[in-house]
């Protein structure tokens, strides 16, 4: 199967109505809400995102521009659900439950918010590009790693920005075993695999349901998880 059509640039792509609803969100939120610390690494991804499509750094760029819009559109969804009935996907429930608890750090906020959409919602994101643009995954793997580089190049700058301070981050700081835990890099490997795996399964509607029900528990475990509520950080001397 031939490569996805390219489109000619645009001043104004559907990356860009992204970036202006994720710049609404954040300035709706109180800056200390677990989603606000969220959504402002997310916005910062997607800003970015924004900018390599504009300059083509993209191998498709609409193949690029519609994985992008169908990856954030899970997370506003959820953002919607939670705000309308508290219904969001298990994976996003914890950071919904515990978005204001004093006991969780920042980087734990994003950590959390990074597990739901990259572990759950980018397997799927990947699926309803496929769909889209009747594309098989394999076709849209440069697009997917390009964005997961990107992913996991901000990660250490996300660490770096929201640790609580230098030489905080100590064997006996209970944040240390968190932080490694959880990689980035992983979830990534495991989101492609599981998107492929729901593509080989697309023609079985049940087993593939099921699938994507356990994928949503386990990723909300794990959120669940990255969220446990820790003492705040020892002083400096």
């Amino acid at each position: 199967m031939p490569r996805c059509e390219q489109v000619p640039s645009a001043v104004d792509t559907p990356v860009d109505g992204v970036v202006r609803r994720l710049r609404a969100l954040d300035a709706a939120l109180h800056p200390r809400d677990g989603v606000a610390v969220f959504n402002r690494v997310y916005l910062t991804v997607t800003e970015t995102v924004d900018r390599y499509v504009d300059t083509g750094r993209f191998p498709d760029r609409r193949a690029a521009i519609t994985l992008d819009v169908r990856f954030a559109g899970r997370y506003l969804d959820a953002v919607a659900a939670a705000a309308r009935d508290g219904r969001a996907p298990a994976c996003w429930r914890p950071l919904f439950q515990f978005r204001r608890h004093p006991g969780v750090r920042p980087l734990q906020f994003a950590l959390a918010g990074i597990n739901a959409h990259i572990g759950h919602d980018l397997a799927l994101a990947v699926v309803d590009t496929c769909r889209t643009l009747d594309c098989a995954p394999a076709e849209l793997e440069d697009e997917f790693d390009t964005v997961g580089d990107l992913l996991v190049s901000l990660e250490e700058r996300i660490r770096e920005d929201l640790m609580p301070g230098p030489d905080l981050l100590q064997i006996a700081d209970p944040l240390t075993h968190l932080l490694g835990a959880w990689s980035l890099e992983r979830a990534r490997d495991a989101a492609w695999t599981a998107a492929r795996a729901l593509w080989a399964l697309r023609g079985l509607p049940d087993i593939a349901g099921e699938f994507t029900e356990r994928l949503d528990t386990a990723v909300g475990l794990a959120g669940r998880m990255l969220l446990t509520p820790l003492a705040a950080p020892p002083l400096r001397d």
